[in-house]
């Protein structure tokens, strides 16, 4: 039976509420900072402070391993400036699969061959799909909500991408939604899901039709960033500096709440989502 505040009546919501939600992800994948960060893509022409960088990704650890999860940190790689990001290099389906994105930034690219070893710790070959060119996807386009996924459609993210990944998904029984934007890099830039029908927002995404059913906590223009948050396991991570956002998290009364500095990771146009991979190993049939 659903205990949500918000939404004792939402179907989906109480469907995900039958799930043992504290113990959802029992993983993490990180990949530590290279120093050729400085020179990564930046829609402002920003260059992050590498050692304070490198500070804050240990800090983003730290608070991860609070949340019961085993934490996998990958090695530095100079050759990929934004390889931190993991996110974008792969998708995957808690207990049943990983998806091997194809990303779309032409620098980016090359950080799937390196995740693929990484996966294959977790999921053995019949459970790990591939995005292939011409398709691209980005994975911080897709936000999973229960068995449904929705996935923008960003410079990132293409279409013949968005049919591999429906494809693929459906062989498993998961339904695929995308949503157009324009605005924004990816889609949890804008909107992120923290469980028990509640979705974080901001932007172009606010009076999308496709979010009505949520319980949508409106984050602020001067806050906009801070609109990716992510959950892990009960626990609401939010990026260090917005009260605005904090305080309506905390109002909601069902979270552990707590804050990470990301300031140097946004100099990249990145953020709390965009530097782990969080997910369940493979479940035993």
């Amino acid at each position: 039976m659903c205990n949500c505040k918000k939404c004792n009546d939402c179907k989906d919501c109480c469907k995900s509420c039958e799930k043992p939600l504290k113990n959802k992800f029992n993983s993490i994948i990180v990949k530590t900072p290279c120093a050729a960060m400085v020179n990564g893509i930046s829609s402002a022409g920003l260059h992050p402070d590498y050692e304070l960088a490198k500070k804050q990704h240990k800090d983003y650890i730290e608070k991860l391993k609070t949340c019961g999860v085993d934490i996998t940190v990958l090695p530095l790689n100079e050759k990929y400036p934004d390889s931190c990001f993991v996110e974008d290099a792969a998708v995957i389906i808690p207990g049943e699969l990983a998806i091997l994105t194809n990303p779309g930034a032409k620098t980016r690219n090359g950080e799937k061959v390196e995740m693929l070893p990484a996966l294959k710790k977790y999921f053995d070959e019949g459970h790990i799909a591939k995005i292939e060119a011409p398709g691209t996807v980005d994975g911080g386009d897709v936000m999973m909500v229960g068995d449904t996924y929705y996935i923008g459609m960003s410079e990132r993210t293409n279409r013949d991408g968005i049919r591999q990944f429906h494809n693929i998904l459906a062989k498993i029984g998961k339904k695929l939604i995308p949503v157009p934007m324009t605005e924004m890099l990816h889609l949890k830039s804008g909107v992120n899901y923290l469980e028990h029908n509640n979705l974080l927002i901001t932007g172009e995404f606010v009076n999308y039709p496709t979010f009505d059913s949520f319980n949508k906590i409106v984050v602020p223009a001067d806050e906009a960033y801070a609109a990716n948050c992510i959950w892990v396991n009960e626990t609401v991570i939010v990026p260090e500096g917005y009260p605005k956002t904090l305080k309506a998290i905390q109002d909601l009364g069902i979270y552990r709440v707590i804050t990470c500095d990301t300031s140097e990771f946004r100099k990249l146009d990145g953020g709390l989502s965009c530097l782990s991979l969080r997910f369940r190993t493979l479940d035993k049939k």
